[in-house]
């Protein structure tokens, strides 16, 4: 069955295709179309169950009403959390949301990008990976709207969210120091992303400040996460003599977990730890895990307000917002 369209509207109803168009945009009241033309375009329109064509509207509003959110990975706790904020934040303001999951590949955003940008997504949202920073900047030439959250790309200038990593780890550090323990190691992944790489010297710097050593892991991320459990209780066996562990992102900290278990380590008796970003695993662990908490819904918030403000205007200056995380002291730390 054919799609009908303003033009067999009009046909139908003996009426021009400009009035129809004005009738269904809202604007009859502004062209002084009569009321009665009005509610019978309407009623029209519902009995034939007619539907506007989005890429249609947007050709001719030049908007699609659509954001893309691009996200490391959708199913991470923290990504998923942030990602259901930002869309209910965004459809309150009459936007929807597209997301994806990047895996921090290269190749596969810059894919995606392309994808977005053919369909003519209004503004993006991005946790960028590395080696995309020619795509960005052609979006930002073009004044396409695009906030960095949770990481920024060196030399693009753009809004951004991030927390403060490299104080988050730096007090979690001096906090294990404070406590008693010498030989204190961090594992984190191995990185060259802004907030890994931020989060690496907040750990240096509380070490070396205290004239301790420095024992740092960097495991190579792998789908198959026996292979990373396998990594860190390798750095384990090599290292007995740690007292204490921060791990620098969810995934470590959890694969850290099932890797202390197989040795076999009580906490906090054995080994103290604290890992980054807070979650149900560390409340409900026993004993229950020292975490690092980023502010989810603060994160989110400034996401999208700083989107929607630049795509109402395109003057603003840029910002970048630099939110704290709040340490959640547990039982994993032994006073």
């Amino acid at each position: 069955m054919k799609k009908l369209s303003i033009a067999d509207i009009a046909a139908q109803l003996n009426v021009s295709k400009t009035v129809v168009s004005f009738i269904l945009n809202n604007r009859a009241e502004e062209k002084r179309i009569s009321e009665e033309l009005v509610l019978r375009v309407q009623k029209y329109i519902k009995e034939v169950g007619y539907k506007p064509n989005p890429l249609a509207k947007s050709l001719r509003t030049g908007k699609t009403n659509i954001i893309a959110l691009m996200v490391e990975n959708i199913a991470d706790p923290f990504f998923a959390s942030v990602a259901r904020l930002i869309e209910n934040s965004a459809y309150k303001n009459g936007y929807k949301i597209i997301y994806c999951s990047t895996d921090n590949n290269t190749e596969k955003t810059k894919e995606l990008l392309t994808m977005f940008r053919e369909r003519s997504v209004d503004g993006y949202i991005i946790a960028p990976p590395e080696g995309i920073q020619e795509e960005i900047q052609s979006l930002i030439d073009e004044a396409t709207p695009v906030v960095f959250f949770d990481r920024h790309l060196p030399n693009i200038q753009t809004d951004v969210v991030e927390i403060d990593n490299q104080d988050s780890t730096f007090n979690a550090t001096n906090y294990l120091i404070n406590e008693g323990y010498k030989s204190i190691a961090f594992v984190t992944f191995s990185s060259k992303l802004t907030q890994m790489k931020s989060r690496l010297d907040g750990y240096k710097q509380a070490i070396n400040a205290a004239g301790l050593k420095t024992y740092i892991k960097q495991i190579i991320f792998d789908q198959n996460e026996d292979k990373m459990v396998t990594q860190i209780v390798d750095f384990l066996k090599k290292n007995k003599n740690l007292e204490a562990i921060l791990f620098g992102a969810l995934q470590a900290g959890t694969n850290g977990l099932k890797a202390l278990q197989q040795l076999g380590f009580n906490i906090p008796n054995d080994m103290a730890v604290i890992s980054f970003d807070d979650c149900d695993v560390f409340r409900l662990y026993s004993p229950s895990i020292t975490a690092i908490s980023q502010p989810i819904n603060q994160i989110a918030e400034s996401a999208i307000n700083l989107l929607l403000k630049r795509l109402n205007s395109s003057a603003q200056k840029q910002q970048k917002i630099i939110i704290k995380t709040s340490a959640v002291y547990r039982q994993s730390v032994e006073k």
